[in-house]
């Protein structure tokens, strides 16, 4: 009774803070001590003792370091021509297919994920290309929006993936095995939008004028010549992890460093570039690493009021399964992204759900993957669905024709899920082979 008690005083709390509009990270510093002063009586000094720990060992995790080396990764491409680059290279290899230049939002969305790691960046930096050549050109724009709300979602799943270092760190396991478990979901989720979309276009030509034109080996040429700062960076950041040379929070500095050289070489890089997306860069991390602080300094408090252990007892009693549990665990994920961004529901939620899924049985790295999709879904999930927000700024649409034009690829997304519940090699085939040598 003690436990169903303490649980639902951190409820009410979390949506008492939360909900009146406080910075999350705030918020969850007043849930924290509220709590353990309400339900455990514990003295403010004792409180401070237990905070300034979590600050210390929070602070000096080097894995953590990646974080705003790749964020700053991304804001330097934000501000540089390699968008346009990227779509102008993608144009003529997708023209001649059924959907046309509409799949150049999942394919550009694919190619930027894995050197942006930001489903928010993802999308609005392919977005601030495609929506506009896309309606310029005569494409349907329900289903331009509707895939790029979707392909956006990518920044979180295909590697390097802030979330899954974020979730790698608290989880206590492999970075780089998380991260090679999101390359074959991610072409998965890829291969499921533009199927989706060619099956459409075939159905109904209005919707993407098909190019008459076949690509020559001269456009083919200019095409690879458009995708190579892209390509480079990939191998130089991924390959440096997955053939063991760098961590990635080595990689992510190799992968800072070659950008600031290929902007360089491209005579881009300005002192006002650089100023902007360091402080870009600045507040983003700030954010990120104080969410991870309170959310370990929320972690520690409920497990001194053994709230994880006490609601992983109750549901056990249920007698659910392994996918029962996985059931009602997905309908948990979509009901938090109503309401939490990404980060917020990875710190907030893995204290209580990482237990459960370790009980049954499941792989860590399989359930951060899992976990990853089920972000993905809430970016896409009015109201706060941040892809939404991110395309109604873009287009000046209304929020709600974006997230109709968005649900088939949350259908889609759904499926995917059911694919790695099916079948988990899919997420852990590729670390197998890379690691278990």
């Amino acid at each position: 009774m003690e436990a169903l008690v303490s649980g639902l005083i951190i409820l009410v709390l979390i949506l008492l803070f939360l909900g009146s509009g406080v910075w999350v990270f705030i918020g969850l510093l007043l849930v924290s001590t509220t709590g353990l002063t309400l339900v455990l009586d514990f003295p403010p000094d004792r409180i401070g003792v237990i905070l300034k720990k979590i600050l210390f060992r929070s602070a000096s995790s080097w894995e953590l370091a990646a974080i705003p080396l790749f964020i700053w990764m991304g804001e330097l491409i934000f501000r540089s021509d390699i968008s346009e680059r990227l779509f102008k290279g993608l144009t003529p290899l997708v023209a001649r297919f059924p959907g046309g230049l509409i799949h150049t939002n999942v394919a550009g969305s694919a190619l930027f994920a894995a050197i942006s790691g930001s489903s928010a960046a993802t999308t609005a930096t392919i977005g601030k290309i495609t929506t506009v050549e896309l309606s310029k050109r005569g494409y349907d724009q329900s289903l331009s929006i509707g895939s790029l709300a979707g392909a956006g979602s990518l920044g979180l799943l295909i590697p390097p993936s802030i979330v899954m270092i974020i979730y790698g760190v608290l989880a206590e396991v492999s970075i780089s095995r998380l991260f090679a478990a999101g390359i074959v979901p991610g072409l998965v989720v890829s291969g499921l939008y533009m199927a989706y979309i060619a099956a459409r276009c075939m159905l109904n030509d209005s919707l993407a004028p098909r190019s008459a034109r076949m690509a020559d080996a001269s456009s083919l040429g200019r095409a690879f010549g458009n995708l190579l700062p892209i390509i480079i960076l990939i191998v130089l950041v991924l390959g440096a992890i997955y053939t063991g040379l760098a961590t990635p929070s080595e990689a992510a500095a190799i992968g800072v460093a070659s950008t600031l050289v290929m902007l360089a070489v491209l005579r881009q890089i300005t002192w006002s570039m650089l100023r902007e997306s360091i402080m870009g860069a600045v507040r983003t991390s700030a954010m990120v690493c104080s969410i991870l602080v309170a959310a370990a300094f929320l972690s520690t408090a409920m497990g001194f009021m053994h709230v994880p252990q006490d609601i992983a007892k109750a549901i056990a009693t249920l007698n659910l399964g392994p996918y029962g549990l996985i059931v009602v665990l997905a309908v948990f994920y979509v009901v938090l992204g109503l309401f939490l961004d990404g980060i917020s529901i990875t710190v907030m939620s893995l204290p209580i759900t990482l237990p459960l899924i370790l009980s049954m049985g499941f792989d860590p790295i399989w359930f951060g993957v899992f976990l990853v999709l089920m972000v993905e879904i809430g970016q896409m999930t009015p109201p706060i669905g941040f892809n939404l927000f991110v395309l109604q700024g873009l287009t000046g649409i209304p929020i709600g024709r974006v997230a109709v034009a968005a649900l088939p690829f949350f259908g889609l997304m759904v499926i995917a899920v059911l694919f790695i519940v099916i079948w988990p090699e899919i997420a852990l085939w590729l670390p197998g082979v890379l690691f278990d040598k």
